[in-house]
């Protein structure tokens, strides 16, 4: 069922039943080129849907199942979750989708997705976006979705650009969702 819905798109909780179309997306090592995690194998898989089920039993929130509205096909992946960054425990915007899906706009429409229930239903003071700034696609995504001021910094040694935007930011570039 899913938590939010957008034209195209549906973000639902992650279960265990996601795990074999889960895996064949971050198992893709295009997928997963500017992951810190690299590419993962199944049980690397599954530790990731068993941390989101952790985080939505204590926080209500985590990475998300992005789905097709059409088909329920699993598309990836887009959430929030608490990453420790620069010596500070902060929420983070993170988002993979299958190789297939890129160039479609689905991950813009899903990282809208998801910042709008992290400053709406979670009412969270502000989130953050790490890319490293040869991942092109991905600064796109955070700048369409009105990502603006970031710092060039290293997470698990490498460049980053951490990107802020603050609930304030949010409600006033997108009113009516606030």
């Amino acid at each position: 069922m899913p938590i939010y819905q957008t034209q195209r798109l549906g973000l639902r909780h992650l279960s265990l039943d996601d795990l074999p179309a889960l895996n064949c997306i971050l198992s893709d090592p295009e997928v997963m080129r500017f992951s810190i995690r690299g590419v993962c194998d199944e049980q690397a898989t599954r530790r990731f849907i068993e941390g989101s089920l952790l985080s939505y039993a204590r926080d209500g929130f985590g990475p998300w199942a992005v789905v097709a509205n059409n088909t329920a096909e699993l598309l990836g992946f887009c959430g929030i979750g608490h990453e420790p960054v620069g010596g500070r425990n902060e929420i983070s915007l993170g988002y993979r989708l299958a190789k297939q899906q890129w160039g479609k706009g689905l991950a813009t429409e899903a990282a809208e997705g998801a910042l709008n229930l992290a400053f709406t239903r979670f009412e969270l003071p502000r989130i953050v976006c790490l890319v490293e700034p040869e991942n092109r696609a991905s600064l796109r995504v955070a700048e369409k979705v009105g990502f603006q001021q970031f710092s060039d910094i290293s997470f698990h040694r490498r460049p980053v650009r951490c990107y802020r935007m603050t609930r304030h930011d949010w409600l006033g570039t997108h009113p009516a969702r606030g």
